[in-house]
């Protein structure tokens, strides 16, 4: 065998690495010809070992995690292997009670023969005038947990049909309601049928792409070109990003997709660490919808689907403008064999307009700025929907996350009875109501692992002694103590910040350096609390949640969230409610959008976009731009009186 290089301790597993992790087991005699692989990934080293690597460049053993499931029988195992020992290291069942391996993507085409297999189904789709199930789009969905449905920790999926006359039509625009069955995936039958009664299906095409519908193509726009003559500003060398004064690690996880490490700014020859990992670790779309046959409609995204596998391969003018630098992302197929998303990750540069600027009028001084940001983003798409996710880096030290969703909405029949929970978008159809909650995880690094949390808002004073004339305001402070304590929501009236400090490092003016952590405030979970939905998706109940660093606690709706029971994941790793004041810390970060979808989301949705910013609050001590250069050359005219 031939000699490969030593991969960095953060890379991603390479496609040698995801073969040679079926090979190994497939030695150990862990495989069998029914085995699939549902999620094969990097197990990151521990903080210390990756510490003195960095420092002395000491071996990190390379170790892999593989979720398996039986096919046949519905056994599911967590497996890790040793790469660099080529051995087996653990091997732990996993109890349907406590949640099922993510989906499979083979699963779609077992639901597929076993619909169509169905007699019950066959008449119902038959009362409803559809002869041949080949004319109907079956969306094999998450099937999430209830207590009045048991299930015996069988491996479970919901069906919602749609019509489709012909291969090409966009199926969404024909809702098959009021049917829905529950199919046991291992068993390979179909449990239940619930069949509320035949409704119309709505027959208005939403081909979007057809003329017919869309109308003739604009001839009205004037090209846009981008271009850098001299290349773009960053270098990309074996995984580093380096752009103006950012350092960041690039990774990719088949759940989490796009996932940041090591992300630094260079501040006076010294290369200061802000966040050591940063990935949105969980999102769900909850629906509004209580009716039988979509109240169960709760989709995690990312650890049910595993957004990071079902990314696109973007396309230059189309995704991504300029000058770009895309990136190939390996993950594993249903049998453990390795498969390339090609283009699966965007790196550009970007005028992001004024940085700063001031016409001083006691001494003349006329100058201006350009912001630039750096881009680096991925698309997914889930079903119907389809997301973006961009990271930008500011030269002012700022960090952003958007996300972007856009796609087709998911739809119903529109009558009465839905009428006071979805939108009516087109002639009978509705788009229920929902929302896309999604949480980062941002494992900080602020100057050093010693960090705290403060609470910082806005104070009104009242008029009085120390405020006569009643226009003073201040703000307090108040530093979060413990994980409990740590469990807050924004308040956008207060102006509610949460500033990431290190006790330890201060600036000249003798403040503890830190970022602000910036929410937009938009509403979290919106189901009752005594919903299963509530109890499963717990992170998406508040802004922020602030642990203890804890190498297994990686996902904020739990590990395994396909059916997964209530509680699992922050609630529980919240629950010893560890002090937090000057500690290696994570801050969990909920956001999103709640949408009342509009006609005009219909039949495909313009993009609408959530995030929140990390700002520097004391971590320079002045202004990091005041060396960038004035604009320069035929985009900057100078001339005037």
């Amino acid at each position: 065998m031939l000699d490969r290089q030593e991969p960095h301790p953060l890379a991603p597993l390479t496609a040698d690495e995801i073969t040679d992790v079926r090979q190994i087991l497939d030695a150990a005699d862990v495989l069998r010809g029914t085995t699939r692989f549902s999620y094969l990934g990097l197990v990151e080293p521990a903080k210390v070992d990756l510490a003195r690597h960095e420092r002395d460049g000491s071996a990190v053993a390379r170790w892999a995690r593989a979720l398996l499931l039986d096919v046949a029988t519905g056994e599911a195992h967590d497996v890790r292997v040793d790469l660099g020992e080529r051995a087996v290291r653990s091997i732990t069942a996993i109890d349907g009670e406590h949640g099922q391996v993510p989906v499979l993507g083979e699963e779609h085409d077992v639901v597929r023969e076993v619909m169509a297999a169905d007699e019950g189904w066959r008449a119902a789709l038959e009362k409803r005038g559809i002869t041949d199930p080949a004319h109907v789009y079956l969306a094999a969905l998450s099937a999430g947990r209830f207590e009045s449905v048991p299930d015996g920790g069988r491996r479970m999926v919901r069906v919602l049909a749609h019509w489709r006359p012909d291969p090409s039509t966009m199926v969404w625009a024909h809702p098959v309601d009021g049917l829905v069955a529950y199919v046991d995936l291992i068993a390979r039958e179909v449990v239940e049928i619930v069949d509320t009664g035949v409704l119309p299906i709505p027959r208005e095409s939403g081909d979007y792409d057809d003329p017919a519908v869309s109308g003739p193509p604009r001839t009205t726009q004037r090209p846009i070109e981008i271009t850098q003559p001299e290349g773009p500003s960053f270098t990309l060398t074996d995984g580093v990003l380096s752009w103006e004064n950012w350092h960041v690690r690039l990774g990719y996880d088949m759940r989490e997709g796009l996932v940041l490490h090591q992300v630094g700014f260079t501040d006076g020859g010294e290369l200061r660490p802000v966040v050591h990992r940063a990935s949105v670790a969980e999102m769900v779309v909850p629906y509004a919808d209580p009716g039988p046959i979509r109240f169960w409609q709760n989709y995690f995204d990312t650890g049910e689907y595993q957004l990071g596998r079902l990314a696109n391969s973007l396309e230059l003018g189309c995704d991504c403008l300029g000058e770009i630098t895309y990136l190939d992302a390996t993950v594993a197929d249903g049998r453990g064999e390795p498969t390339t998303i090609a283009n699966a990750i965007c790196v550009h540069e970007e005028d992001a307009g004024v940085l700063w600027k001031h016409t001083d009028p006691a001494n003349g001084s006329r100058q201006t700025r350009r912001q630039r940001r750096l881009v680096i983003s991925f698309f997914t798409t889930v079903g119907n929907y389809d997301y973006g996710f961009y990271w930008y880096l500011y030269l002012d030290g700022t960090i952003e996350l958007e996300c972007k969703a856009t796609g087709v909405v998911f739809t119903a029949y529109y009558d009465e009875r839905i009428a006071p929970h979805a939108s009516k978008i087109a002639p009978e159809l509705a788009a229920p109501y929902h929302q896309h909650l999604f949480n980062v995880r941002l494992d900080m690094a602020v100057d050093g692992d010693v960090n705290a949390v403060d609470e910082v808002e806005v104070a009104r004073m009242p008029m009085g002694e120390g405020n006569p004339f009643g226009n003073a305001f201040t703000r307090s402070v108040r530093r979060l103590a413990s994980e409990r304590e740590a469990q807050r929501m924004a308040a956008p009236e207060r102006g509610r910040a949460w500033h990431i400090v290190n006790p330890q490092r201060r600036n000249r003016l003798g403040d503890e350096t830190g970022y602000a952590l910036i929410p937009q405030g938009q509403p979290t979970l919106l189901a009752d609390e005594r919903s299963a939905i509530h109890g499963r998706a717990a992170f998406a109940t508040k802004h922020l949640w602030v642990t203890r660093h804890d190498e297994t606690e990686r996902y904020p709706a739990g590990d395994l969230v396909n059916q997964s029971p209530a509680h699992a994941g922050l609630p529980q790793f919240a629950e010893d409610d560890r002090d937090l004041d000057g500690a290696d810390l994570v801050v969990w970060h909920t956001f999103g959008l709640t949408h009342f979808p509009r006609p005009e989301d219909w039949p495909v949705m313009p993009v609408d976009s959530c995030g929140f910013t990390l700002k520097p609050a004391g971590f320079f001590d002045r202004n990091p731009t005041l060396d960038v250069p004035a604009p320069s050359g035929d985009h900057c005219h100078r001339g005037g009186a």
